[in-house]
């Protein structure tokens, strides 16, 4: 693995297939073909410009037209507009197994989206369920790129640039565009999938942190080239403006035998953030978990931001400790991936989501804000627990399937019942 993100990283299957120097697209090494894939604007700033070199076995130009695919049934893209749109907190149990041999790819599931891939600005929430590999199919999503968060189960990825492991308590970035396919090393694998229709996710800027903390770019992994040299038919499934495509090649699309630029597919062990908390007084904001940041075009409010809730040691005096009763400008999607969250006692189960769009009030429930509130306040370590947010300056419109699915939780507001009321002096 070489290691890194957002800088300009090289790999070669066979040596002297990668060009030293320049790029030569005119006569590549081995009668290989040169193609740029391309993540951002020909004209982006260097700073936020993203493109690889491929060198590869035939050009991927070589391929029939598209015809419409017909899977992935509950899988849906912006705008979102088939459910209506409400204030109400929403919360869901773990999708179910499927019943019938299903792929990565046929196994999303759609809970909510907002904005649009037509006009670059958005994203969309989906979770997976899936017991079978896909087999001689892969995938390519022109729509945005996709954060993919395992909650069970590992995915062997693999893409046009090499070869993604990845396990529960990792998270794997692959490019829009890029084409991959996933089998399933334990047979069966859940999880969630965040689908960034805007600025491509990036480390946040660290401010008075500093130099260090939270995520570190050299612990982003990046594979090495692997390729196929195979004749057998493949189906490729194109997705592009919210409609899925497919058509059929000859042959393995998995042929780069070389590869140099700075977007690349990424995995990377949530493990190896570094948290940053309060050692005096006062709860710090969530944004101080941030893993990712989709920025918008107003500075400091986000497209979307991965935020992560890790182990982490609580050390402060005169502070209540779990998520504070909250309003939010942000709408926030949440999924827990393994443990319990410190702000609920219960419901709120590994392999399940919630969502609390813009300015609805949440915050803990009964139990969990009077165990914090007659808390000794001595150092203490949260252990054994991974939630996450993806969350947008958007509301969340969820979709039909979200808003009827059995798996939906009708008793969800009684989380907040139970609450007294303040009794003042006199």
């Amino acid at each position: 693995m070489l290691t890194g993100f957002g800088n300009h990283f090289s790999s070669e299957a066979v040596p002297g297939a990668l060009p030293v120097g320049r790029n030569s697209p005119q006569r590549p090494a081995f009668g290989l073909y040169a193609e740029q894939l391309s993540g951002t604007a020909f004209t982006a700033p260097r700073g936020e410009n993203r493109r690889s070199w491929l060198y590869r076995l035939r050009p991927t130009a070589g391929h029939p037209p598209f015809v419409p695919h017909d899977g992935s049934p509950l899988l849906r893209t912006g705008p979102f507009d088939a459910a209506r749109l409400s204030p109400n907190r929403l919360r869901w149990d773990p999708l179910p197994a499927a019943a019938e041999a299903t792929d990565f790819v046929d196994g999303l599931v759609t809970y909510a989206g907002n904005g649009d891939p037509l006009a670059g600005s958005g994203m969309a929430a989906h979770g997976y369920a899936a017991n079978a590999d896909m087999v001689d199919k892969v995938f390519a999503n022109a729509d945005g790129e996709l954060l993919i968060v395992p909650q069970a189960g590992r995915l062997a990825i693999r893409t046009e640039m090499g070869l993604l492991d990845v396990a529960p308590g990792q998270i794997a970035i692959i490019p829009r565009g890029l084409r991959f396919s996933v089998a399933l090393p334990d047979r069966l694998a859940s999880g969630y999938v965040c689908e960034n229709y805007g600025t491509l996710f990036r480390l946040p800027e660290l401010g008075p942190i500093g130099s260090n903390g939270l995520a570190n770019g050299r612990d982003f992994e990046t594979p090495e080239a692997a390729f196929e040299d195979r004749d057998s038919p493949v189906r490729v499934v194109h997705k592009f403006a919210g409609r899925l495509w497919q058509h059929e090649l000859p042959h393995s699309p998995f042929d780069v035998v070389a590869w140099h630029g700075n977007l690349v597919p990424v995995r990377y062990d949530l493990a190896r953030f570094n948290t940053i908390g309060s050692i005096s007084f006062d709860h710090p904001d969530p944004s101080i978990f941030t893993v990712l940041t989709s920025p918008s075009d107003t500075p400091g409010t986000a497209n979307c931001d991965f935020v992560i809730f890790p182990p982490r040691w609580m050390v402060a005096e005169d502070t209540f400790r779990p998520p504070w009763f909250h309003r939010n400008i942000m709408s926030e999607f949440m999924g827990l991936i393994r443990g319990a969250y410190d702000a609920k006692a219960g419901g709120f189960v590994p392999g399940g989501a919630s969502l609390h769009n813009m300015m609805t009030a949440h915050g803990p429930d009964a139990a969990s804000h009077a165990g914090a509130t007659a808390a000794t306040l001595a150092p203490h370590k949260i252990d054994g627990t991974m939630a996450f947010m993806f969350e947008s300056r958007l509301p969340l419109v969820p979709t039909e399937w979200g808003v009827s699915t059995p798996t939906l939780q009708g008793d969800y507001d009684a989380a907040w019942a139970g609450f007294g009321t303040a009794r003042l002096p006199g």
